[in-house]
């Protein structure tokens, strides 16, 4: 029996949620673009898979949009000096929600609470 690959754009697959913690966890070192194709792989495999996957993608769109919240409030309080310490800990945040999402998924079971603001 051949193994399925762990990456992969076929949407509703485990092998794209995968593929779209991978591009999230790598946007901020090379290409925040990627983090947008994340999203856009996210809802464009939404209703596509079974009640694990969508559970994944609905913690996938919230990280982004999350994040981009907490990147621009940062942004907007970086004349204050807070900003860049909003932006660390929301950089901190960031990565601590894809890596949970990622041994979740890998482990087969659902995130905890994917709509939470904290960890």
């Amino acid at each position: 029996m051949a193994e399925s690959p762990t990456i992969s754009i076929e949407p509703g697959s485990r092998s794209n949620a995968n593929l779209i913690y991978f591009l999230y966890i790598v946007a901020p070192v090379f290409f925040q673009i990627l983090a947008l194709v994340g999203v856009v792989m996210a809802y464009l495999g939404k209703g596509k898979g079974d009640a694990l996957i969508e559970n994944h993608y609905r913690n996938q769109i919230n990280i982004f949009w999350k994040m981009l919240l907490y990147c621009v409030i940062s942004g907007l309080l970086t004349f204050l000096l807070i900003g860049l310490l909003l932006f660390l800990a929301a950089l901190v945040w960031y990565i601590v929600r894809i890596v949970k999402g990622m041994q979740a998924l890998a482990a087969g079971e659902m995130v905890e609470n994917p709509d939470s603001w904290l960890l």
